[in-house]
């Protein structure tokens, strides 16, 4: 066993230096430590620790390393730990060991922000020695999201037979189609394939074969040897090739859908309308274009009001549709959309009642900005905080305006452009929620109101809108650096009232769901 010499751990902080004599041990009956130590060891195992040296000084603590344990007691004293990607492992089983939970907690917490495709798996299952069902979730829902990617790993191919089939089950696994899940099973049965040969049929019964395509089924599935070689799947193969033409020649009923191998998985990413003009007048629609399958849904609840020049905002599952007008009254109200269970809510009401509003969303927290109250052009902005349920004002901002546009960047707000009730804007500022201030920045090159506003790449992107005679094709991009704007790309047809976002590149495996307003 790894033994720790009292003398060699050194504190930072001489305040917090350990009281060498604040350790006693006694073998037989109990251990007595100093304060800060009984605070962070809530439970602390006698049988860890035997006692080596008659004058009570040095101390053999089986299986944990000096360095951990100087983590451990620093910690202690400190109240902080430095947790890398070296010491992560020993410093959780250790910290679990001890039962340091706060240590836990932050090695859980790191183990979280490096989960990636290669790794997720493997932390995954760690949590299985280390229980931390945050850590587990979080886990488990990289998994499901990037099945694509994890698939093409190592640690895929050690996957146990019952985790692999509740992957492959469940409705909401991102894969792009069901050729990934079929050819993911053949990959992790070719790694042990006279062991697990036997388990195609279970699997295969969780790819949703009807949902290729004919040539994919004749060409990669019933050509496969594994498959016809078993009976049961050779059946399930004829079976799914058989509903693919009846999905090609007639619209699929609910039953036929309903179906196993034919039921579609639900989208990773959609694409909200909500609300705006129509024939007119303001509408109370809302229609979901689903991404993977090309297709629109219409979600509408003919008991909302008819809203428009309203704000969105998605934060936590749920779409936030606030303000807005219907041409006879101005709302201060906001509803919520919960994505799991299509339901409307209503949430706290705004301070102010606003139409033409900017809305955005920082860290945990939905920011409403400026807009039109009926009577007055508005330089207040409120937040909101969904734990609490509760907007509060936060400072006003340097310029009065409404129909502007924002986003975030570095921690920090910015809205753009907008109306002021006689000329279209092109200042721009910034607003910083640990001081509560809103910051003036250099003007855009163009008045712009109606603009798109989007936060890449560590730049701020102004985009189309209306300048007071003609909507805009230009647009410009901010560098918070220096604090400069400097032209880019043209679009092809000026616009302006429009929703924009931004995409993440395929290969990164990241989607983002948007939410627009007409």
């Amino acid at each position: 066993s790894d033994q720790i010499n009292l003398r060699q751990i050194e504190m930072v902080d001489s305040m917090h230096k350990w009281n060498r004599e604040a350790l006693v041990i006694n073998v037989r009956r109990k251990i007595s430590i100093s304060n800060p130590l009984l605070l962070c060891l809530p439970l602390t195992h006698s049988d860890l620790f035997q006692c080596s040296l008659p004058d009570k000084r040095v101390f053999a603590i089986r299986g944990m390393s000096p360095d951990i344990m100087r983590l451990i007691i620093e910690f202690a004293y400190t109240g902080s730990v430095s947790v890398t990607t070296e010491n992560v492992q020993e410093l959780l089983l250790a910290a679990d060991r001890l039962n340091v939970m706060d240590v836990v907690q932050n090695c859980c917490d790191f183990l979280g922000e490096q989960l990636c495709a290669e790794n997720c798996i493997g932390i995954f299952r760690f949590t299985d020695i280390v229980f931390s069902t945050k850590l587990q979730r979080k886990a488990y829902r990289y998994m499901v999201d990037h099945f694509e990617e994890v698939a093409h790993h190592e640690e895929f191919l050690h996957l146990p037979l019952q985790q692999l089939i509740d992957i492959l089950e469940r409705d909401d696994l991102n894969v792009r189609n069901e050729s990934v899940a079929f050819e993911a099973v053949l990959r992790w049965i070719d790694h042990v394939p006279e062991e697990r040969k036997a388990h195609l049929a279970v699997l295969l019964s969780k790819v949703r074969l009807a949902l290729t395509t004919r040539v994919y089924m004749r060409l990669n599935v019933l050509s496969n040897e594994l498959v016809n070689t078993n009976a049961e799947c050779l059946t399930m193969a004829w079976d799914s090739l058989e509903a693919i033409s009846h999905i090609r020649t007639s619209r699929p009923s609910v039953a036929h859908l309903s179906k196993p191998d034919a039921r579609p998985r639900l989208p990773n990413a959609i694409l909200l309308a909500i609300g705006g003009w129509s024939d007119g007048e303001p509408n109370n629609g809302i229609q979901a274009y689903d991404i993977r399958a090309d297709y629109w849904i219409n979600m509408t609840n003919n008991c909302e009001r008819p809203r428009a020049y309203h704000g969105s905002a998605v934060l936590n599952g749920s779409i936030y549709c606030i303000g807005g007008s219907n041409r006879v009254e101005y709302f201060n109200s906001v509803r919520r959309f919960d994505l799991s269970t299509c339901v409307w809510q209503e949430a706290a009401s705004m301070c102010h009642r606003r139409c033409y509003l900017s809305v955005t969303v920082l860290g945990e927290s939905i920011y409403a900005l400026g807009g039109f109250d009926g009577c007055t052009w508005l330089s207040s902005a409120e937040r909101y905080r969904p734990e609490t349920n509760q907007w509060s004002l936060i400072a006003p901002m340097q310029e009065v305006r409404s129909d502007a546009s924002s986003t975030t960047l570095h921690n920090k707000v910015y809205i753009c452009g907008g109306f002021k009730g006689n000329k279209c804007l092109q200042t721009a500022e910034c607003y910083n929620p640990e001081t509560n201030q809103w910051t003036m920045i250099s003007p855009m090159n163009s008045r712009r109101s109606g603009l798109g506003i989007v936060a890449y790449a560590g730049r701020v992107y102004a985009v189309g809108g209306f300048d007071g005679t003609d909507c805009l094709y230009s647009a410009e991009a901010y560098d918070p650096e220096n604090n400069s704007w400097h032209e880019v790309s043209p679009m092809w047809t000026p616009r302006s009232n429009f929703g924009g976002c931004c995409v993440q590149p395929a290969d990164t495996g990241l989607s983002q769901s948007a939410a627009l307003q007409q």
